[in-house]
């Protein structure tokens, strides 16, 4: 009996997890934190940023909407204990420049005791990270 009621929570927890990856969400932020290499925060920007997470595309309009910034979702890893509360995504995508140069891109939604972040990794720039605070995090409808 023990058996049959863990393999439901599990299956359970699975279903719920899957049920929110793949879902199309919009995050929107206050404030901008630029990290090194090594996380330590090198300075912050007050700033309204929106992030557009599609099932195959993100889109991230930052404070200044000329410097928006369009990827291709290559791979998503997805698991949540608790939907948008507890848990990880990371997508790997390729975003292209205006310039026609092309940027290798980790995402990674994080929530952790209720709070999410958003953190942007360049392959490119690997002594750049850039995080955001998410103020607000919703389903796309």
């Amino acid at each position: 009996m023990k058996t049959i009621f863990l393999s439901f929570s599990l299956l359970f927890t699975t279903v719920l997890s899957f049920g929110q990856c793949d879902k199309e969400v919009k995050l929107t932020t206050s404030k901008t934190e630029y990290l090194d290499a090594a996380g330590v925060v090198q300075r912050t920007v007050d700033e309204q940023c929106t992030i557009d997470i599609g099932k195959t595309d993100v889109l991230i309009i930052p404070g200044n909407a000329d410097q928006k910034m369009n990827g291709i979702i290559q791979s998503t890893t997805c698991t949540w204990s608790v939907p948008y509360k507890e848990g990880k995504t990371v997508m790997k995508a390729l975003f292209k420049e205006p310039s026609g140069e092309e940027r290798h891109v980790t995402l990674t939604i994080e929530g952790k005791a209720g709070q999410l972040t958003f953190l942007m990794e360049i392959a490119e720039m690997p002594d750049r990270k850039i995080r955001v605070w998410v103020e607000e995090f919703g389903e796309k409808k």
